[in-house]
């Protein structure tokens, strides 16, 4: 795809990421489900391959990935695209995870931070990092151990920035607990050693409780957010039919949101976003309006969607330009709360 035409790579918004003033497109682009975690008998290479171009040719920036995703494959298929265009693109990908048969497990012991550091840049086929994030804290090394070295990868000229990723619904809730206390516990511990540029969790309609006191954290502390799934895993697009199911290695077919009886259950909200969408015009979508309320949260906020298609990577950074109006986000702020969790 070498010296392809490059169409208004500076028309989509450009935002901020933490004090450094990283600049990315406003709408970034989540590379899992090209390669991990969704149905594999739709991922195909070159037509991800792309959808990454067609990104870049919009402005959306900002490619998020992680060594685990695939593994490796994730990365070892954005390095065919940055070879070519790297001073297009920035990177963010992530360690402290690996994966098993069946398993997922921390590792944040700091040698393997560094070896993990060293084959991501050789399968990005890059020499840096933009964003280099902690996936999960390793319960076995104290935390500050794990960012001491990914800070040393900074200070060596590997990555440029560093971010964490917010600790999943399901893990460590103590009784009256909120969702984020102890992401935010991790934040006030590793940001004594080096800042924190950004903090990715996830942020949507159906899924807000990141504004209770996360978000607010990170615009107190000018750090930048990335909302991961601010379509819901595909449900706020209004593409799913429930009681059509998913193929056995898709995340959602474990979800307990994506039963027959809750994707149903859930129909309102996507009734709620595509009437908001209507009044925009016949061609704007429900998940125009789940990115556009999400862009809308905070200017520190950068929604990233996952696609492995040209039409859904075009219509996400379509949504940068929808300014959702006073009606819409009372409108939207009225809807049911989503049924079904991981918790």
């Amino acid at each position: 795809m070498g010296g392809r035409e490059r169409e208004g790579h500076d028309q989509v918004e450009r935002r901020t990421i933490g004090a450094t003033a990283l600049a990315v497109g406003a709408v970034g682009l989540g590379c899992m489900p090209m390669s991990w975690a969704y149905s594999t008998s739709r991922q195909r290479g070159e037509e991800s391959l792309r959808a990454v171009h067609r990104a870049l040719d919009l402005g959306s920036t900002l490619l998020d990935t992680a060594d685990m995703y695939g593994p490796f494959t994730n990365e070892l298929l954005l390095g065919r695209v940055l070879r070519e265009r790297r001073s297009d693109a920035f990177v963010s990908t992530k360690v402290g995870l690996l994966v098993g048969d069946q398993h997922v497990v921390a590792n944040g012991r700091p040698g393997y931070v560094r070896r993990a550091c060293d084959a991501s840049l050789r399968r990005l086929q890059t020499d840096v990092i933009d964003l280099y994030q902690l996936h999960r804290a390793d319960p076995e090394v104290p935390i500050e151990e794990t960012w001491g070295a990914m800070a040393d990868l900074v200070r060596a000229g590997k990555v440029r920035a560093l971010g964490l990723c917010a600790v999943g619904a399901r893990s460590a809730r103590r009784p009256g607990a909120r969702l984020h206390d102890t992401t935010i516990r991790q934040l006030e511990r590793v940001q004594q050693v080096f800042p924190v540029s950004a903090v990715q969790a996830e942020l949507s309609v159906w899924s807000p409780e990141a504004l209770e006191t996360l978000l607010p954290w990170c615009e107190a502390r000018g750090v930048g957010f990335l909302a991961a799934m601010p379509l819901g895993n595909g449900f706020l697009t209004g593409t799913l039919t429930p009681g059509v199911g998913f193929e056995p290695d898709d995340l959602r077919a474990r979800h307990p949101r994506f039963t027959a009886e809750m994707m149903a259950a859930n129909q309102p909200i996507v009734a709620g976003l595509r009437r908001v969408a209507r009044r925009h015009g016949e061609h704007v979508t429900p998940a125009q309006v789940a990115l556009a309320w999400v862009l809308a949260r905070g200017r520190h906020v950068v929604p990233v969607p996952g696609a492995k298609r040209e039409r859904w990577v075009a219509e996400n950074a379509a949504a940068a330009e929808l300014r959702l109006t006073e009606r819409d986000h009372a409108e939207i702020a009225e809807l049911p709360a989503a049924r079904g969790s991981w918790d």
